[in-house]
This record gives structure tokens, sequence and C-alpha cells, in this order.
């Protein structure tokens, strides 16, 4: 048996996503390490991992945030790679350094590559010199209220303002004309100032109906570059996503290899290593970058049914020095998969909700994947995303997709507390969901209508 590339990595987050990466390592042969707040402390991947350490109290920013606390528990248990999963420190460039200078492999990009993708100026400069195309907006920030009227002016209404450091929402607003642009411009900046300490906003044409295509590349850091096909993640709440799916329904091969050579020589050109995801709204037939993530989505089991590829395996990989294991040519869609985010949540109002999950019974058969760190018996903590599972299927088309999903939902139980699942059996019942047809608007009008 070969050695492993690294005898011990550090899982850096909680949740399905840690027991994601753990299943990774074990299949590899590589020693996992858990950490956890004292809130976690019986939580499933604390339970699975080889080893444990506890990080903090429940507050994310004393545990899970806290980066001295997660480097002392590397060099107290000799992990010699972090893997940061998605949230938390995942996107953050002062922990990837960090790392590096303690002798520990960050398995992500360069922090260089998280700092320029981490700002949404700098990040849509960069992209449209790497040749994506982009949103027509503000050459960078936007200083004061004159300067947002002859840039509204300049590219036309409806336009958004959106925080510089922005994400989840927060910090941004539509104006449809010169009335309403102050007061969206300054409650932009209040908002974007008290989420994220930063009031920079900048402006960009705001599309009508466009969908959320997203397409997943990675790099193996030496100039070579592959995309992995798209996910359309139209379906969203309170610009938050809930239903995911790959192929998008309406890409066709002939888009799909446009604009997923575009990104992979993008990444390819700045010598980008491991997974990302390059964010667009689309539109008429024409691609506008939003943003890159720069790390592994959550979204991600999608693309990894459709291709067949392990990208957490391939993230460790390159991480520790080795090739890409496929090439482009390698990489070929294989039917259609759908993933539906489950949310301890109540509904009509979708108020967290913790608690007690008396029973927990994960759906199987032909197609199905449920990520999930429940138990029977297990208490889901009130002090992070009431994010709980993920219920991801394949099928030979969309249709079968769609028929699989209805049935995994029915075999689903989550018995203790409300979840999001009742949303997804009445959203399987509309027509514009059975077609495909809908756009980053659509869920928010249907909520407005069945659910006041």
């Amino acid at each position: 048996m070969t050695a492993p590339i690294f005898e011990k990595i550090l899982i850096a987050n909680r949740g399905e996503i840690a027991l994601r990466v753990i299943r990774a390592c074990r299949e590899m042969g590589i020693k996992s390490v858990a950490v956890h707040s004292t809130a976690d402390s019986d939580a499933m991947h604390v339970r699975m991992a080889d080893e444990s350490v506890c990080i903090g109290p429940a507050s994310s920013s004393e545990s899970y945030l806290s980066k001295a606390a997660i480097i002392s528990a590397c060099e107290i248990t000799g992990a010699q790679a972090v893997h940061p999963g998605y949230g938390f420190l995942s996107e953050n460039a002062a922990f990837s350094q960090a790392l590096e200078d303690h002798g520990i492999t960050f398995i992500g990009p360069s922090a260089e590559h998280i700092r320029i993708m981490g700002d949404k100026i700098t990040a849509k400069e960069t992209a449209k010199n790497l040749g994506i195309p982009v949103v027509p907006g503000s050459d960078g920030g936007v200083p004061d209220f004159e300067t947002a009227v002859k840039v509204a002016e300049t590219i036309g209404f409806p336009i958004i303002i959106k925080a510089t450091a922005g994400g989840g929402g927060r910090g941004m607003k539509v104006a449809r004309d010169v009335g309403e642009l102050e007061v969206a411009f300054r409650t932009a900046r209040s908002e974007a100032k008290a989420a994220f300490g930063n009031d920079e906003v900048y402006i960009e044409k705001y599309l009508q109906k466009p969908r959320h295509i997203e397409i997943q590349v990675f790099g193996d850091g030496k100039g070579k570059a592959v995309h992995l096909g798209e996910r359309d993640c139209s379906l969203q709440r309170r610009h938050q996503k809930v239903f995911e799916e790959a192929p998008g329904p309406v890409i066709t091969p002939e888009l799909r290899a446009k604009i997923g050579k575009i990104c992979a020589d993008a990444v390819a050109a700045i010598n980008y290593i491991g997974a990302g995801t390059i964010e667009f709204l689309y539109e008429d037939g024409e691609f506008y970058f939003i943003e890159m993530n720069t790390r592994l989505q959550v979204e991600h089991p999608v693309t990894e049914g459709i291709f067949g590829v392990d990208l957490v395996r391939e993230q460790i990989r390159v991480a520790g020095g080795l090739p890409m294991s496929f090439t482009q040519d390698d990489l070929v869609i294989n039917g259609h998969a759908i993933e539906v985010r489950i949310n301890a949540e109540r509904l009509p109002n979708f108020a967290p909700c913790p608690g007690k999950v008396r029973m927990f019974h994960a759906p199987g058969g032909l197609g199905v994947r449920m990520d999930s760190a429940l138990y029977s018996g297990y208490s889901i903590p009130p002090y992070y995303d009431s994010l709980i599972g993920k219920l991801i299927v394949q099928g030979r088309d969309r249709p079968e997709a769609l028929a699989r999903l209805k049935r995994a939902l029915g075999e689903l139980i989550v018995d203790g507390v409300d979840t999001t699942v009742p949303l997804f059996h009445a959203l399987l019942d509309e027509a514009d969901i059975q077609s495909g047809d809908y756009n980053i608007h659509w869920l928010e009008k249907w909520l407005a209508a069945n659910f006041g």
C-alpha cells in the first residue's frame, strides 16, 4: 500500500462537512483530527475522527474561528495539514498564511488568491483581466451619492448596490430610478458598515430575471486546471441557496464548453490550487461574473455525482503536491443530480429550531446520498448555522432525479425538531420546478404567495 500523502489532517469545521472530510481521509489511509467547541462534545464528527481536541466554548468566535486555538490543536496532535471545509475560516487569508508560517499545509488555495477573491472589487477586476465576462458597473468603490448617480446613469437603471466586503445578501440594495437611489445607497453603506466593519460599496447593472449559474474549477497550482461543468443554484431565499442541480436545465453543451474553458484557463493562468467556484448571473445566453469562492461549496456533491469524482480527495492530493487524477477529457457528465439543503427551521417564517432529535432515519436506495451529522438522540445546538443535512439524488436524467428526490424526501425522518422538508415536498409539485423554468427571484415570489 502506498504511503499516505499526509499522516494526519485536522478538520477545522463541524457538522456534515467535517464528516465528509473525515470519510475521505479514512479512504486515503490518513488519520483525522476533529476540533470541537464545548457545545459539540457529543457531535458525530467528534465520534468518527481518530482524535479530537476541544478548542473553546460554544461561541464560534472563541472556538471554530479561533486561529490560535486551531494552530495549537495542530501542534498538540502533530497534524501536518488542515482542511477548512466551508464557512468559518475557509476563506480567511490570514488563517491560510498563519498555517504556512507554522509549517502546516492549508488544504486550499494560497493566501494571495483568497485575499484577491475575497474583495469583491478586486475580484471583479481580476476576473475581467483574465477574460471572464463581468456585469457592467462601477470601476471600484463608489465614494459618495453624486458618484453613484453618475455611474447609475451611465450603465442604466435598475442598478444594484453591493458591499465590497459583503456576502449573504447583506449590504445589497436595488434602485430602479434616481428617486430610489439615495435611500438605497445610504442604507447599503450603513448595513455594510454594521455587518462587515467596512462601508465601501460598488454598483452593478441589475439583471431582471437571471439564473444563478456557477462553474466548478480545479487547479493543480502548477498551471493546469479543469472545469467540472456548472451547477444551477437559482432557487434562493434571501440570497441563500436551498436547491441546487447539475447540469443546469438551460445550459447547452456548447455554452458549457465555452464558459467552462474560459474559467479553467483563467485559474490556470494564476496557478490556482485546489477547488474553486466561479459564480455568474446568467440571462439571455450571457454570463456575468458575480464572485469566486475559494473553497469547497456546500453543493459540491451534485458535481461529484455527475462526474464520479471525489473533490475532497482531490483537494488533499494536490495540497500534498500530487497531480490531479483526471484531465479535462476524462470529465464526462453522467446523468443529473439534485441537492436540497435540510435546515432545522420552522415554517413559514424559517425561524431556527434547535433541539433534541428523537429519531433520525436517512433515506437510501439507488442514487441517494444523505450528508448529515444527525443521529437519534442528538441535540442540535442553538449556536451555529441551521443546516443539518443535505439530501442528494442522482438519476439518468432530470425527471428521474426529481422522482427519486420525491421518494427520498418521503423516507427521511427527523423527529423532534421542525425542518424545511415540507418546503421541498411543496416545491416538487410546482410545474415550474418540474420544467426547470425558474430564476433567482422565483422562490421569493412563490414563498410570498404561499406562505405570506
